[in-house]
């Protein structure tokens, strides 16, 4: 297919510029403007009809090639993929409904997630370690000025499976998208009763801890610290599970 017009309706204002790139493009995806095959256009024409920046449209690029929507082709360009088939793995987001579902869901990324990291420390490249590390920077940035970390959240987990250098943990995680990320779905920490500044810290300094093991290439270390960040989740979780069952009783 050759590329589609670029919808020329302003992007809805997002206060973390790249991912208002990314929610425009993933819209036009949706409502079909943009469909598999078509090209995106160039990172010129993207900067000249959203107005921003070189390094935000890579920036948003390399998100959405993390969430599995994009792939670029050296010297070619940047392509929309299929989407994802519910039924090619068994497993339907949609159904991701209660908080029960999420603990579940977190008990796969337990067991998959952890793997994934401690290839990722054996296999990584220098290009993916830095990916993760703006990943990171992009998350903490968020979270200490109060920003969305969700999508940062979802894109350092995608790149770690990518970086694993086994791509069916990336296509099962990318498969469930942002129902891996719990905060997008419920605020376990309230819940919970946790401060949420101490939360937030919790939660970055885990992250810290997955990077510094791939980065020092310490495949044991990436799984403990993995496995621990998502016993973490599942324990807030469980705990918000406790204190919604304790108010309808």
């Amino acid at each position: 297919m050759t590329s589609q017009p670029f919808p020329l309706v302003p992007p809805k204002k997002h206060r973390n510029l790249a991912q208002g790139v990314v929610a425009h493009l993933s819209d036009s995806i949706r409502d079909g403007s943009l469909e598999p095959g078509d090209k995106l256009p160039t990172e010129s024409e993207i900067m000249r009809l959203l107005g921003v920046s070189r390094t935000v449209v890579r920036e948003a690029i390399s998100h959405m090639q993390a969430a599995g929507l994009v792939e670029t082709r050296h010297g070619i360009g940047t392509f929309v993929l299929e989407p994802a088939a519910a039924t090619t793995l068994g497993l339907d987001p949609n159904t991701v409904i209660t908080v029960r579902d999420l603990v579940a869901i977190l008990e796969l990324r337990i067991s998959l997630e952890t793997e994934a990291a401690a290839l990722a420390a054996s296999r990584r490249s220098d290009e993916q370690l830095a990916q993760l590390r703006a990943a990171l920077d992009s998350f903490q940035a968020s979270a200490r000025s109060g920003d969305e970390t969700v999508p940062s959240d979802l894109q350092f987990h995608l790149l770690v499976a990518q970086s694993s250098g086994n791509r069916y943990f990336h296509d099962i995680l990318s498969h469930l998208g942002l129902n891996i990320i719990p905060r997008s779905r419920v605020n376990s920490a309230r819940l919970a009763k946790d401060d949420p500044v101490a939360y937030m810290e919790r939660v970055i300094n885990e992250h810290e801890d997955i990077y510094s093991a791939i980065a020092r290439k310490d495949p044991e270390s990436a799984r403990a610290a993995m496995r621990t960040h998502l016993s973490n989740s599942r324990e807030r979780l469980r705990r918000a599970q406790e204190q919604i069952q304790g108010a309808v009783q």
